[in-house]
């Protein structure tokens, strides 16, 4: 923490400093006095000065495609094996018997639904055999089903690690996403905003998830879908396989993320991983200059064949006067 102190701030790599600033409190009096000295600047500046990129995904996620060297995939880093869970919770969990669970979360940033939403949901819930235990702040739904039971805040990556764990139902965050990837749980996806609907559609294409639109969703659809991820034997498998391709890696995301950070901090920097594009003005960078030199090049040569060609044509018009006058 010393470290990061005043003045000391400012001798840390672009960056480290970069990714402490995004990651403290921007009203705190550290952040306020670090941005004060900053002259005024976009954020676009900002992030084109980073010399390391972190990317929170890796190749059991993505799709094939060239990135810069300078781009390290640390998809997973928060993942962890799963501890036991509270006495309450893991007595819950084992009195589902061969039928197994379904865990169920939006996310911290969605605490409640509307009250429609919310019993459609809750019906749907209670037709499954499976215990559900879903995360939810809102009103107690009239439909809620004895097999479902809400809490304000659930172990999301020891669930998903429990071995009667069967199916999980998302936003499409990037970090439960990844758990369920950790622990090989097909899932139910009914992405909300930013990024969630790009994750379950990549989800989808592994053939690990079902999409849902919370918009026009019924009670039947989200029944048949957690059937259809639990009772259809590919969902799982293709979990399983996304899973086996992500604990694969001789050296574990954190560890990765921690090595290119400090590789950073060792060099003063990473300006040989860094494309030349960096340094390009605007106009440079998407050709402009070369575009503008080759019309004009083009332009001369079409004045110059424009003024040979009437050149000619006047010569030749005079001879042929000539030639009919005689």
């Amino acid at each position: 923490m010393k470290l990061v102190q005043g003045k000391h701030l400012f001798q840390l790599p672009l960056p480290v400093r970069l990714f402490l600033m995004l990651r403290l409190n921007s009203a705190s009096p550290l952040c306020r006095r670090t941005v004060q000295k900053w002259r005024p600047t976009t954020l676009c500046e900002v992030m084109g000065k980073a010399e390391i990129w972190l990317i929170r995904t890796y190749w059991d996620f993505e799709f094939p495609r060239p990135f810069l060297p300078n781009f390290e995939f640390v998809g997973g880093l928060h993942c962890q094996p799963a501890k036991p869970l509270p006495e309450e919770m893991e007595k819950f969990v084992q009195s589902s018997g061969e039928h197994g669970i379904v865990v169920f979360s939006l996310g911290s940033m969605i605490k409640n639904l509307t009250e429609e939403k919310g019993n459609m949901i809750a019906l749907a819930l209670s037709q499954l055999p499976q215990k559900v235990l879903w995360r939810y702040k809102g009103k107690r739904p009239d439909t809620l089903g004895a097999n479902t039971r809400l809490y304000d805040w659930i172990p999301q990556n020891d669930l998903l690690g429990h071995p009667k764990t069967k199916a999980f139902i998302t936003h499409g965050g990037t970090n439960g996403i990844y758990e369920a990837i950790y622990h090989g749980v097909p899932m139910v996806g009914i992405p909300m905003f930013a990024d969630q609907p790009d994750n379950v559609v990549h989800m989808k294409a592994k053939g690990m998830a079902v999409q849902l639109d919370i918009h026009t969703m019924k009670t039947e659809d989200l029944v048949d879908a957690v059937n259809t991820v639990i009772h259809n034997a590919t969902y799982k498998e293709n979990a399983m396989r996304l899973s086996r391709i992500h604990h694969d890696q001789p050296i574990k995301p954190l560890d990765r993320a921690v090595f290119w950070i400090e590789f950073v901090m060792r060099h003063k920097g990473a300006k040989h991983l860094r494309a030349a594009a960096h340094h390009l003005t605007w106009y440079q960078y998407h050709s402009l200059d070369v575009i503008a030199f080759l019309i004009s090049c083009m332009a001369v040569f079409i004045f110059i064949a424009v003024k040979c060609c009437s050149y000619f044509c006047r010569k030749c018009g005079r001879i042929i006067r000539k030639t009919k006058t005689e």
